[in-house]
């Protein structure tokens, strides 16, 4: 139940935003996307900032589980029947 309140939540924020931006909700294709976009990108920053203030390793990061969580898994090609 807690995940559902917490996104009913963020999405009386985004709509709060929305409105004081002058955003017709729901918004046109492209504006969503985008805000998706941004969101999935905003959702990386806490993970990239932990590793950044620990001395973690940050670009190996960027190029494993952040980039396979922003871009999704990459598609294995089927092995080549000959």
């Amino acid at each position: 139940m807690k995940p559902y309140l917490i996104s009913l939540a963020i999405g009386l924020l985004v709509g709060v935003i929305y409105s004081l931006f002058g955003v017709k909700s729901p918004a046109p294709p492209t504006i969503a996307l985008i805000g998706l976009l941004g969101m999935l990108l905003g959702e990386q920053a806490v993970p990239v900032a932990k590793r950044l203030f620990a001395g973690h390793d940050v670009v190996a990061y960027l190029r494993t589980d952040c980039a396979e969580q922003v871009l999704g898994r990459p598609v294995k090609k089927p092995d080549d029947a000959a």
